[in-house]
């Protein structure tokens, strides 16, 4: 590399000058009167202008010379310009100043004209420009942002990085924080021009955040699907709802959205026959609203037949006990067992439909929920084993368990069994056998039970909640304290408390891959009054589906799968569980279980199925995390149960991306101030261009040898004085 400038240079104190100064002047006098003394002699003159040299060469140290060449840089320096293609980029939120009444504009619409090379050709002579893309590097690559890995990306890849040009709305959402990449750009003294795009308020927007259909749907009976609508408007608005089937059905609803704020509903819905539908489910577009984009959303939906396997299982033919089985018995769904043990008869009930002693192993799991009576652990009742396999039953096969306890005070005695862990509520030891009265009890929903599915007993909250509170009374209740942590209360006595609150009588829980329910009185079959099965049908009903909802997911001769959420996502965890039969008949304690599952784009992944544990019945796991949206058909094979299971798992797509959220300008506010750049608007490309034109040029590149340390200047200091000494002995003079 050829230098640009060569030249000598000094650095001198003045304390440095003025000493070098006097010194040289004074060994210049020493050196004159020296020559003088000696009669004036050739010889001595020459040692003497040596040793004025010397003295010089000290004085020239204490200036410390050096060397200095400069370089101009050979290579431009670049200007990166990266870009944001993120999905929320398309957010169409900015609003022309000139023209507020205008249609907004997207943010990459924005961003468009800053990604024009014809807008940095004036730059080119200056520095080389480049312009990338960014979102970030999961699948699919703009359903996030990593703005951390895009400014990283580029320091390494561009060792020469003058500036970085941002246009982006901040709204980061996958990778490491841009604050570390902002450190080293800090480092390299390379300034980020943040130039943001999109509102940093939310323009006012509808937005169907949630549309919850489940996995599948029987034919002929109801199906209330929730949903989710966040609100952004500045006002109250009255909308209809619009959910269109492919077989071609429209449902409507009429809401009322509440200005800035959340508001979640179900629409019901009665599917006629079975088959695989589409539902859709569209807001239109409100007068105010400026983003229609986000008002619909889309779900599979399976509509089967079903028969549902209950076992009812009691001691005393109870009322409650007659017109539970009737309704199960007209439900064409269902079908229904009984075991009614006559404790102290010798013999069970006997009839049709009725069981003539507590099933098997291999038959209980045909069960999908367990009626569990006023039964307890007694002689002529359930004995210990039949406890555990009911345990297992819920636990390993995603059974449901409903406690029905009545006034003989059974149920008391399961709390020394394995069922005592499934109960959901404490039990009052001083009072097995419940509390009765004379004047009826009334039920009173709490919040959760207002809401629930269980509890619905007309289409909407308010409706149901009327029926609750007109619902005929109840004249004895089970001694429950309280509701154990982990466990859902849907309603309570309407009157009596304890030392722990209200008294519970309707209460859920999960335990292990089932459900429970703990019915705290014997009087639902009072419901009856002046309606028939209306709302005794309706309530029985909705406990048998919502109990054997996850273990019909997918059931085959030997095999069943269900999975949690049944209603996944791309990013879950899906949790896959497997009941396998054995060839025998008997539930499968070990063998090899796996699950090849095929993605949309024909990718398969095979999962193995592990046992749930020694003691499990039956049971096997394990996780998936999909990565595509759409229809995943799921091989499930085990050469022990000598068979195999093919469905259908459908993954919702989900986002980072957030279309119509405000821009995080704030973000790109504090990458610019930490980096020492600048926040510029993007709607003014002419001031971007100026503000990057205005950067310094790059500084020239030096090169120093300092002379006044250089050994080789000692040297010649050194080697002078030995001549002057030499010179000395032999001119004869000391």
């Amino acid at each position: 590399m050829t230098p640009t400038t060569s030249q000598l240079v000094f650095n001198p104190t003045p304390v440095a000058f003025g000493v070098g100064v006097a010194f040289v002047v004074a060994m210049g006098g020493l050196a004159f009167m020296a020559w003088r003394r000696s009669g004036y002699r050739v010889i001595v003159g020459w040692l003497e202008f040596l040793r004025f040299i010397i003295a010089t060469g000290i004085a020239v140290t204490l200036l410390q010379p050096e060397w200095l060449e400069t370089f101009k840089p050979q290579t431009k320096p670049t200007l990166a310009v990266l870009h944001d293609v993120s999905g929320s980029m398309t957010t169409k939120d900015v609003i022309d100043k000139t023209q507020p009444n205008a249609e907004p504009k997207s943010r990459e619409e924005m961003a468009k004209p800053l990604i024009d090379a014809k807008l940095w050709e004036p730059l080119k002579q200056r520095m080389d420009v480049v312009i990338e893309p960014f979102s970030s590097a999961q699948t699919p690559p703009t359903e996030g942002t990593d703005i951390h890995a895009a400014l990283a990306g580029v320091l390494e890849k561009q060792p020469n990085l003058k500036a970085v040009v941002l246009i982006s709305d901040g709204d980061w959402n996958t990778g490491a924080a841009p604050s570390q990449a902002t450190t080293r750009l800090r480092m390299r003294e390379v300034p980020v021009f943040a130039v943001p795009t999109g509102a940093e308020t939310r323009l006012p927007d509808v937005e169907l955040s949630s549309f919850d259909v489940p996995t599948f749907a029987v034919a002929g009976k109801p199906l209330r699907i929730p949903f989710t609508i966040e609100s952004s408007l500045p006002r109250d608005e009255v909308v209809v709802l619009e959910m269109k089937s492919s077989s071609g059905e429209i449902i409507t609803k009429e809401v009322t959205l509440p200005a800035m704020s959340r508001f979640q509903d179900a629409i019901a819905w009665k599917p006629d026959k079975p088959g695989e539908v589409k539902l859709t489910l569209t807001i239109p577009k409100t007068s105010s609203e400026r983003y229609p984009e986000n008002n619909s959303q889309e779900a599979p939906l399976s509509i089967r037949k079903e028969q549902l396997r209950v076992l009812v299982i009691e001691s005393f033919p109870r009322w409650e006990y007659r017109y539970l089985r009737n309704a199960l018995e007209r439900d064409p769904g269902v079908d229904v067992s009984c075991l009614l043990l006559h404790p102290g008869l010798g013999k069970v009930g006997d009839g049709r439909g009725y069981l003539k002693a507590f099933p098997k192993d291999e038959e209980l799991t045909k069960y999908d929920v367990v009626f569990l009576g006023d039964v307890g652990l007694a002689k002529g009742q359930l004995t210990a084993e039949q406890c555990i396999s009911l345990q297992k039953l819920v636990r390993d096969q995603a059974g449901g368990l409903v406690f029905m306890p009545g006034f003989h005070g059974f149920q008391s005695t399961l709390q020394d069994t394995p069922l005592a862990e499934l109960l959901p509520v404490i039990w009052d030891a001083a009072q097995p056998r419940g509390w009765g009265s004379s004047s009826p009890g009334k039920f009173a929903l709490t919040e959760a039970g207002t809401h629930s599915l269980l509890t619905k007993l007309e289409d909407s909250d308010d409706a149901s909640a009327r029926v609750w509170g007109n619902l005929p009374g109840f004249q004895w209740y089970a001694p429950a304290l309280r509701a154990k942590a982990g466990s859902e209360v849907l309603a309570t006595h309407g009157t009596e408390s304890n030392q722990f609150g209200r008294v519970p009588l309707i209460v859920t829980k999960t335990y292990g891959a089932g459900k429970i329910l703990f019915m705290g009185t014997d009087g639902a079959w009072r419901w009856r009054k002046g309606v028939e099965d209306k709302y005794h049908y309706r309530f029985w009903g909705q406990v048998v589906r919502w109990m054997a909802y996850q273990r019909n997911m997918s059931s085959g001769d030997k095999m069943r799968l269900f999975y949690s959420p049944d209603r996944p996502r791309t990013g879950d965890v899906l949790t896959l569980n497997a009941n396998v039969v054995s060839l025998t008949g008997e539930p499968l304690r070990d063998g090899v279980v796996i699950a090849q599952i095929a993605a949309p784009s024909g990718k398969v992944s095979s999962v193995r199925l592990m046992p749930a544990g020694e003691e499990a019945w039956g049971l096997f796991n394990g996780v998936f995390s999909p990565v595509e949206p759409g229809e995943h058909v799921v091989q499930l094979s085990c050469a022990e149960a000598g068979s195999s299971l093919e469905t259908k798992i459908s993954i919702q797509g989900t986002s980072r991306e957030k279309r119509g959220q405000p821009a995080r300008l704030d973000v790109m506010r504090e990458i610019s101030r930490f980096t020492k750049g600048d926040v510029l608007d993007a709607s003014n490309p002419a001031a971007i261009l100026a503000a990057i034109s205005a950067m310094p040029e790059p500084a020239v590149q030096e090169r120093r040898l300092q002379i006044w340390a250089h050994p080789a200047w000692a040297g010649l200091l050194v080697l002078l004085m030995s001549l002057f000494w030499v010179g000395r002995k032999a001119a004869g003079t000391f």
